[in-house]
C-alpha cells in the first residue's frame, strides 16, 4: 500500500517529520546540532590530544628513570582529583546528600576506581610485553565492549548508521597502524602471549571504566562522580604502589626534568578525568572511544616537530576518516529509552539525582547544573521527600 511522502519520512525519522512542518525551526535546530557536533567533537579531540600528550611525557619519563614507577603517577593523579573535587562536590551538594549517596552505592564507585586503577596497570605493562602492532590492534578492543555494556546497562540501542561508523573509525584506525608498520616503529615481543593478555584484560578494564562512569554521570553531577573516583583511585592506586613499588621509589633519583614531566603528565590527565563525564553525558562513552582514536595521529604530530619524523598522506586519510567517522555516528543519535537499567543502587532516587533521559537522546542530553541543594533536588527530576512528586522536565537542567 503506497503512503504519502510526510508519512514515510515520520516512519523513519519522527523528529524530522516535525521538523519539516516548520522551515525555519528546522534550520534552527540544524544550526544548533552542528553546534552541539562540533562542540563534542572539540571536546573529544582535546581528550585525544591529552592522551598523546602523556602518551609523550610517558616516554620522556621512562627516557630519563632508571626504574619505572607507572603507580606513582597514576596516584598522583587520583590524588589530584580528590582534592580539588571533593570540596567541591561538598559545597554544591551539601554533606547530607553527598553520604546518602556514598552510603547507598559505595560498590559502584569503587568498581569504577578499580578497573580504571587496573586498566591503568595492565596497559602499561602490556607495551613491556608484546608488540606495538599487538597493543594498538588488541587497545580497539575497548571499542566493541563498550557498544555491548551500554546496550545492557544503558538499554542503548544502535542503528546501522552506528555500526558503519565504527567500521569506518576502525578503518581509519587500520590506516595508522599501517603507517607505523611501513615506517618501522614496530618492535618485537618478548613474551607475545603474557602482553596479549594484559592488553585484553586492560582493554577491558577501560570498557567497564568508562560505561560505569557514562551511567553514574546520567544520575549523578559529573564532580561528584569524578571526586568519588579520585577517593578509591587514591586508595586502591596507593595500597599497590606500596606492594609493587616500594622499592623502587627508595632507588628514584629526582632531577627537574623527572619532576617536570610527572607535574605535566598529571595536569594532563587531571585534564583529561575533567572533561571526559561532560563529553559522556553530552554524548556516551562510544563516541569518546571512537574520537580518542585519532590520538596516534595527533602523536606524529608531535614526533613531526620534535623529532622531524615526516608525515605521510596516509595518515592524513586515516585522520579524515575517523573524523567523518564521527559525523557520520553523530548523524542518527542512539535514542535513550525512558529507562536505563534498574540496577541495584539506583532503583529508587535519592537527593542530589539528576533526570533520567526521558525519551531523549544521548547525543543531546543536557549537562547538570546544581547551584544550591534545593535546585539539585526539584531541578533534577528527583522524588521530593516532601510533595511525593517528580519533576519530568530534562531542560531544568540545562
Amino acid at each position: 500500500m503506497a503512503c504519502s511522502p510526510l508519512r514515510a519520512l515520520r516512519a523513519l525519522d519522527p523528529i524530522g517529520a516535525l521538523r519539516a512542518l516548520d522551515p525555519i525551526g528546522a534550520l534552527r535546530a540544524l544550526r544548533n546540532d552542528w553546534k552541539r557536533f562540533l562542540l563534542i567533537l572539540a571536546l573529544g579531540q582535546i581528550l585525544s590530544l591529552c592522551i598523546t600528550s602523556t602518551s609523550v611525557l610517558s616516554n620522556k619519563l621512562a627516557e630519563r628513570q632508571t626504574v619505572t614507577t607507572p603507580n606513582f603517577q597514576s596516584f598522583l593523579v587520583y590524588a589530584l582529583l580528590l582534592i580539588v573535587y571533593m570540596p567541591l562536590t561538598l559545597v554544591r551538594l551539601g554533606p547530607r546528600k553527598v553520604w546518602l549517596n556514598i552510603k547507598k552505592r559505595y560498590y559502584w564507585y569503587i568498581f569504577m576506581a578499580l578497573v580504571d586503577v587496573e586498566g591503568n596497570f595492565f596497559v602499561i605493562k602490556a607495551f613491556s610485553y608484546t608488540s606495538l602492532l599487538s597493543c594498538m590492534l588488541l587497545d580497539t578492543w575497548t571499542l566493541p565492549c563498550v557498544m555491548v555494556l551500554a546496550y545492557f546497562l544503558m538499554h542503548t540501542r544502535y542503528k546501522w548508521t552506528h555500526i558503519l561508523s565504527v567500521l569506518i573509525c576502525l578503518g581509519g584506525m587500520g590506516l595508522l597502524i599501517k603507517g607505523d608498520m611501513d615506517a618501522g616503529k614496530n618492535y618485537l615481543a618478548t613474551d607475545a602471549a603474557r602482553g596479549d593478555i594484559f592488553m585484553l584484560i586492560g582493554a577491558t578494564c577501560y570498557a567497564l571504566s568508562n560505561t560505569t562512569e557514562e551511567f553514574i554521570v546520567r544520575h549523578r553531577p559529573q564532580y561528584e562522580t569524578v571526586a568519588w573516583l579520585g577517593f578509591f583511585g587514591t586508595l586502591i592506586n596507593g595500597v599497590q604502589m606500596g606492594i609493587i613499588e616500594h622499592d623502587r621509589l627508595k632507588k628514584m633519583t629526582w632531577t627537574k626534568e623527572i619532576v617536570g614531566f610527572t607535574i605535566g603528565f598529571d595536569l594532563v590527565m587531571f585534564v583529561l578525568y575533567s572533561i571526559a563525564p561532560f563529553l559522556f553525558r553530552l554524548s556516551s562513552a562510544t563516541f569518546y572511544n571512537l574520537s580518542i582514536l585519532t590520538s596516534d595521529f595527533y602523536g606524529l604530530i608531535f614526533a613531526k616537530y620534535m623529532f622531524h619524523n615526516p608525515i605521510t598522506p596516509i595518515y592524513a586519510g586515516a585522520f579524515v576518516m575517523i573524523v567523518v567517522g564521527l559525523l557520520v555516528y553523530y548523524i542518527i543519535p542512539q535514542v535513550a529509552p525512558v529507562r536505563m537499567a534498574r540496577v541495584y543502587g539506583f532503583r529508587t532516587p535519592i537527593p542530589g539525582d539528576l533526570a533520567p533521559n526521558q525519551g531523549a537522546e544521548v547525543a543531546t542530553a543536557p549537562i547538570a547544573s546544581h547551584d544550591d541543594d534545593n535546585r539539585s533536588v526539584a531541578g533534577s527530576g528527583l522524588f521530593d521527600p516532601d510533595s511525593k512528586t517528580r519533576v519530568q522536565d530534562v531542560s531544568t537542567l540545562a
